[in-house]
């Protein structure tokens, strides 16, 4: 039976009930946690939306055919390459994010995987597990004096950048999209970048040009023995090549919060390696983030809804 109210779909299971306060006088319909494209044009053919919140999964094309009303997607967090942004300006649907509700999370979740690389939290606990006291030959890696490199320097690169100069750091960073740089870190090249940084943050969206970004010859001109965080996009890095830099000593750590393809579900060649940190893209999920992205994203449907629909020949 269809619904009096307009329907918004969630492509997830719940929102924040501060979210659904906002969202009085719509039907909300979840799609669960893992929602196929089958599943989500389904669900757009028996219930027509006007929006579609984004938490899981993708929006294609087919979807958006799928649900002739539709008028905005809305991102439950700042990361869009989930959504094919060139079919919906083709169909005049608005894409929104919430850039920086998240920020905190993020940053938190960025320095929990540096310091867990940097003082070997995960060997040592294994080690102490198994019956070995290590002080007498353990040496952890020192922050205070390295150099912390960025690419990537939005609200969640900016955060980190005042951590790390906070520990003492030098803080470079590389972003040709930035405006400006904050005090607390330089400006510099990719490769400037890569030769010096003892620890690499990646903080940068995926795109056609930042796909596989870090792949062999990049690494190849990294610090021996760097440590590499990414809190970003799995995209942005080749595995392949990341796997032999931390075979070969190229790098000493790598921890990895997101993944090309998700979920990473095993097997997978990440449970063999030793020196790499894994986390389930859960970086920007916290009981704050949670809240902020939620109603951000609900905030962003009621403002594209609020606007007058714009006529096909105006368009035109």
């Amino acid at each position: 039976m269809a619904s009096s109210h307009p329907v918004i779909l969630v492509t997830g299971s719940d929102l924040a009930q501060e979210a659904l306060g906002l969202l009085k006088g719509f039907d909300i319909v979840y799609a669960g946690i893992k929602p196929s494209e089958d599943e989500l044009c389904q669900l757009c053919h028996q219930h027509d939306p006007v929006a579609i919140i984004v938490r899981y999964g993708k929006i294609s094309a087919r979807i958006m055919d799928a649900a002739p009303h539709l008028r905005v997607i809305s991102k439950h967090g700042s990361g869009i390459d989930v959504i094919d942004q060139k079919a919906a300006a083709e169909r005049h649907i608005s894409v929104q994010s919430a850039p920086g509700a998240n920020a905190a999370a993020v940053a938190e979740h960025t320095w929990t995987m540096i310091l867990a690389c940097a003082k070997a939290v995960l060997p040592l606990d294994r080690r102490m597990r198994q019956g070995h006291w290590d002080k007498s030959t353990h040496k952890s890696v020192e922050l205070e004096g390295r150099t912390l490199g960025l690419i990537g320097l939005g609200a969640i690169g900016g955060r980190v950048a005042r951590i790390g100069k906070a520990f003492g750091m030098k803080v470079l960073a590389y972003d040709p999209f930035a405006r400006s740089f904050p005090d607390e870190c330089e400006s510099s090249t990719l490769e400037a970048l890569l030769q010096q940084a003892d620890v690499i943050s990646l903080h940068c969206p995926l795109t056609e040009q930042t796909q596989h970004m870090i792949n062999s010859d990049r690494l190849s001109q990294c610090k021996k023995g760097a440590i590499l965080v990414n809190t970003a996009r799995g995209g942005l890095i080749d595995d392949n090549a990341l796997l032999t830099a931390l075979g070969d000593g190229t790098l000493s750590w790598a921890a990895l919060d997101s993944f090309a393809v998700e979920p990473l579900t095993a097997p997978h060649v990440w449970q063999a390696v030793d020196n790499v940190i894994l986390s389930p893209h859960i970086g920007g999920v916290s009981d704050n983030s949670y809240v902020k992205m939620g109603t951000a994203a609900a905030s962003n449907v009621l403002k594209v809804l609020a606007e007058p629909i714009k006529s096909e020949s105006a368009l035109s």
